[in-house]
Parts: C-alpha cells; sequence; structure tokens
C-alpha cells in the first residue's frame, strides 16, 4: 500500500515539476543579455528611402552599422567598410555623423552603399521601438529603417 502511495504521490507531482522546468526554460536568457540603446547593436539595413533593401549579386554581406562606445560608428555599405564618428543624444533622440569615411574597392554594379552613405550624413535623429531604428532628418518619414541583429 504504501509503494501504491508513492507511485500516485509522484505521479501527481511530476506534472509540477515538469512545468516548473518548462518555464525556466522559456525565459528569455538571450533578452536579458541584449544591451540597452543603440549603442554596441549590429543594425542591419532594410529600407533605404522607403525602398526594401536586399543583397545585390556578388555583394559579400548586408549593409549594417555598428555604434560603438568609443564614439565611432563602423560597418558595411554593401561593397565597402565604413567608419566615421557619431555624436549621441539618447534624451533628445539626436545622432549625426561625421567623418564617415569607406574603403575604395570598385563595386559590381548599382547597390544600396551611395544612398546608405547620403543617409549617415544627412540623418539628424532617430526614433527606435524595440529592435528597430529609424533615422530621420527632421520630421520628415524615416530615411531609412533598421533592424538589430543579435549573435
Amino acid at each position: 500500500m504504501l509503494l501504491v502511495k508513492n507511485i500516485l504521490f509522484a505521479l501527481l507531482l511530476a506534472p509540477a515539476v515538469l512545468a516548473g522546468c518548462e518555464t525556466a526554460q522559456k525565459t528569455p536568457a538571450a533578452t536579458a543579455s541584449r544591451p540597452e540603446g543603440i549603442v554596441n547593436k549590429y543594425w542591419k539595413l532594410v529600407t533605404l528611402e522607403g525602398q526594401p533593401v536586399t543583397m545585390g549579386p556578388g555583394q559579400e554581406r548586408e549593409a549594417f552599422f555598428t555604434l560603438r562606445d568609443s564614439s565611432r560608428v563602423t560597418g558595411f555599405g554593401g561593397c565597402n567598410a565604413l567608419s566615421g564618428s557619431y555624436e549621441l543624444n539618447e534624451r533628445q533622440l539626436r545622432l549625426r555623423f561625421t567623418n564617415v569615411l569607406t574603403t575604395l574597392k570598385a563595386c559590381p554594379g548599382p547597390g544600396p552603399e551611395r544612398g546608405f552613405l547620403n543617409v549617415l550624413n544627412r540623418a539628424d535623429n532617430y526614433t527606435v521601438r524595440a529592435d528597430t531604428l529609424r533615422l530621420n532628418v527632421g520630421r520628415r518619414a524615416p530615411l531609412a529603417v533598421f533592424h538589430a541583429v543579435y549573435f
């Protein structure tokens, strides 16, 4: 009889134990380690002047940028690597890029690079919601939209 009670107790207790384990597994550990704000994130270009951006033939990787803690911006325009400086005022949602330079690789065909660099030179503010960053100039529609990518 004692053996039957122990088996019944184990059967009743098992779902509660398993539910506790399942809840622990669903807690998004990756979310807790994601940096806050827009600095130190990989921002992938998804739209440019309202048009979707896709990788062109022969393009080695997507266009992106990362704002570093040191007020340096690094990235890739679609053909050339880019780097420069930025000034960020998170309280006023102001962002300005300065001295953005690229490598001088010969690029096959048209791509998003020229427009991307133009956006970096023109942008003076931003909006961010979840993992979507919009670079703007004045109160216009966004010049470009980026999605955060986590590795």
